[in-house]
């Protein structure tokens, strides 16, 4: 293999010893960042060792841009990698620390922390190396259009509620307009139940209580769609294999697959 093609084997595959350990060192890297990120926003922290956090912020901002250049550089289809969702969060990861570069003026003093909280984002590259995160996105994948159809229902109910609570309560128990009565809906079938507004007739209580009971009954079934499709996803891993294709980088292939089904380019030999 050439240099590119090595480059691409360690860096988006994990078949092989040094792909492992380049693997390993970057998610160090990432928990480290964050957690410089999370101690930089606590003030009596950060005043006491302002240069070591600029030193770390610029240290891993390299790190991750260099990784950045090698995935453009390395892989088969550059422009794919940049606009897909693990390309875009690479390079979050490394934006906003040249954007504060830029905007260093004091009226820019709410961008920059803007910028700055985007650096979380990096956590979103663990990811990338969470063998059971495929198995949650193909699940909540599945199960999208179930729980777009439950999310259209409990809107319905929402504004079904809040509406008739607008009508019982009126202005003067809080209920001031409709939305504000949505609000209320969303708050009490949630149960969360902030209280602060509530309604004052028997009626409205009485509502309230079928909102209350209603709540609990609905609240499980998004749980039990996305575990349902969870196990389905899980049976069906075990049906596949990883194996990462060098002509177009799909990694999930049929067990018995020697060709990718992508791009149909030869697969390298399963592990033993």
């Amino acid at each position: 293999m050439n240099l590119r093609n090595k480059i691409f084997v360690t860096i988006f595959g994990t078949e092989t010893p040094l792909g492992r350990s380049f693997d390993v060192v970057l998610l160090y890297m990432i928990i480290i960042s964050v957690t410089v990120v999370i101690l930089e926003s606590v003030s009596s922290i950060y005043s006491t060792f302002p240069d070591l956090f600029a030193s770390a912020e610029w240290f891993f901002t390299i790190i991750f841009t260099i990784e950045y250049l090698l995935r453009v550089y390395s892989s088969p289809h550059p422009w794919k990698y940049i606009t897909s969702f693990f390309g875009v969060i690479d390079l979050l990861a490394i934006l906003p620390t040249y954007m504060g570069l830029v905007f260093d003026q004091p009226n820019f003093l709410l961008t920059i922390r803007a910028l700055r909280l985007v650096r979380m984002f990096r956590v979103f590259k663990l990811g990338r190396y969470v063998k059971e995160a495929a198995v949650l996105v193909k699940a909540l994948q599945m199960s999208k259009h179930k729980i777009t159809v439950f999310f259209g229902a409990v809107l319905t109910l929402v504004l079904i509620l809040g509406s008739l609570l607008y009508m019982i309560e009126g202005e003067e128990n809080g209920f001031t307009s409709i939305p504000q009565s949505i609000y209320w809906a969303i708050v009490t079938i949630t149960t969360v139940g902030y209280g602060d507004i509530a309604p004052a007739t028997l009626l409205g209580k009485t509502l309230a209580s079928v909102a209350m009971l209603t709540g609990y009954s609905i609240i499980a079934v998004p749980t039990g769609i996305i575990s349902v499709e969870i196990g389905r996803a899980v049976r069906s891993g075990k049906r596949s294999t990883q194996r990462l294709c060098r002509g177009c980088g799909h990694l999930v292939h049929d067990h018995d697959a020697n060709h990718c089904k992508i791009c149909g380019s030869p697969l390298p030999e399963k592990q033993a």
